[in-house]
C-alpha cells in the first residue's frame, strides 16, 4: 500500500497494550459495530467447527461467538498480547475459547482448518489488506465464510479536516475505500464477494471528549509521516475552533463509516500463469450501499 497507509505493527501493538485495560470503557461505538456485525451471522448458514476472531480485542466477539456456536473451538487472535489477558476475564468453565498473540499477516494457523473468520474492527490497523485477506483464504477450509466489519474513508472526517486547517501532516489515518477491499478479496481467491456501507454519527460535548476517547481505545494517530514532537496550545486551540459544536448545537457530531464484507472461500487454485495472467475463483463483486 501507499506510504499515506502504511502502519507500523509495532507501534500497532504497543498503542493498543498500553490502552487495554481502559479499552472498553471507550470502545462504545466498536461494541455497536460488533454488535451488528455478529447480527449478520443470523442471515448465513454455517456450523462451524473452528472460529477465528481476528483482532479480538478484549474478548467480547469471542465470547458471544462461542455463545452461538457452543460446540466449535474459537480461537481468539489479537497482536497485542494486554488485549489478549484482558479478554481471559471473558472466559468462564463452560465457555472457554483459545488465545493467541499473532499477526493478521502472518497466522500461525494451518491450512484449510478453519470454517468461519470474524473480525470487528482490524483491518484498518493493518499496513496490508492483501496479505490479510490472503492469510485468511489460506487457513479457510473450501466453504468456509469470513465476514468483517472495519472503517470507511469517511470515519472521523471532521477531525482530519480542522487538523488540515493547521498543517499538511497526516493526524487521522487513512482508511482503505470499500472499492479497493473489494478488489483485495478478489485478489486474494475469496468468491462472491458482498460489500456495503453504513454511515453512523456520534455525538460528543466537544473536542477534547473525542480525543479523550481515541486515547483510551488505543485509537492514537500512528500515520506514516505524521509530525514529530508535540502539539503546542496554539495549534490545539486552532483546533477546538475548527472542530466543535455547530451554533446553537450542545453536541459536537462525528462521522463514521462502516464498511461490512463477506466473502466464501472456494477451492484453492494456481494464482498465476506465463504472461503475467492471474485467475481467481470468484464472481462478480456485489456493492450494496445504504
Amino acid at each position: 500500500m501507499p506510504d499515506e497507509y502504511y502502519l507500523d505493527p509495532a507501534r500497532v501493538r504497543r498503542s493498543f497494550d498500553k490502552a487495554a485495560k481502559t479499552y472498553d470503557a471507550a470502545s462504545g461505538v466498536a461494541a455497536e459495530i460488533r454488535n451488528r456485525l455478529l447480527e449478520r451471522l443470523d442471515f448465513v448458514k454455517v456450523q462451524p467447527k473452528v472460529v477465528l476472531d481476528l483482532g479480538a480485542g478484549t474478548g467480547h466477539a469471542s465470547k458471544a461467538l462461542k455463545q452461538r456456536y457452543k460446540s466449535a473451538e474459537i480461537v481468539a487472535i489479537d497482536l497485542s498480547p494486554a488485549m489478549l489477558v484482558e479478554a481471559n476475564q471473558r472466559q468462564s468453565w463452560f465457555k472457554r475459547f483459545h488465545r493467541i498473540a499473532a499477526d493478521a499477516h502472518r497466522l500461525p494457523i494451518k491450512d484449510g482448518s478453519t470454517q468461519l473468520v470474524f473480525s470487528n474492527l482490524m483491518l484498518e490497523w493493518c499496513h496490508d489488506p492483501d496479505a490479510v485477506f490472503q492469510e485468511i483464504r489460506r487457513v479457510l477450509q473450501p466453504g468456509g465464510l469470513l465476514t468483517f466489519a472495519t472503517l470507511g474513508p469517511d470515519t472521523l472526517r471532521e477531525l482530519r479536516d480542522g487538523w488540515r486547517k493547521i498543517d499538511a501532516h497526516p493526524h487521522v489515518h487513512r482508511f482503505i475505500d470499500m472499492h479497493d477491499l473489494g478488489d483485495a478479496l478478489m485478489r486474494a481467491g475469496l468468491a462472491e464477494p458482498v460489500m456495503d456501507t453504513e454511515r453512523l454519527t456520534v455525538t460528543y460535548p466537544d473536542l477534547d471528549a473525542l480525543l479523550s476517547e481515541l486515547a483510551a481505545s488505543g485509537s492514537t494517530n500512528l500515520a506514516h509521516g505524521r509530525a514529530r514532537g508535540l502539539t503546542s496550545k496554539a495549534q490545539f486551540e486552532t483546533l477546538r475552533n475548527a472542530v466543535r459544536p455547530a451554533a446553537g448545537q450542545a453536541v459536537l457530531p462525528v462521522s463514521v463509516e462502516v464498511v461490512y464484507g463477506h466473502a466464501w472461500a472456494g477451492e484453492l487454485r494456481p494464482r498465476s500463469r506465463a504472461g503475467g495472467e492471474v485467475r481467481v475463483p470468484v464472481t462478480n463483486l456485489t456493492v450494496r450501499k445504504r
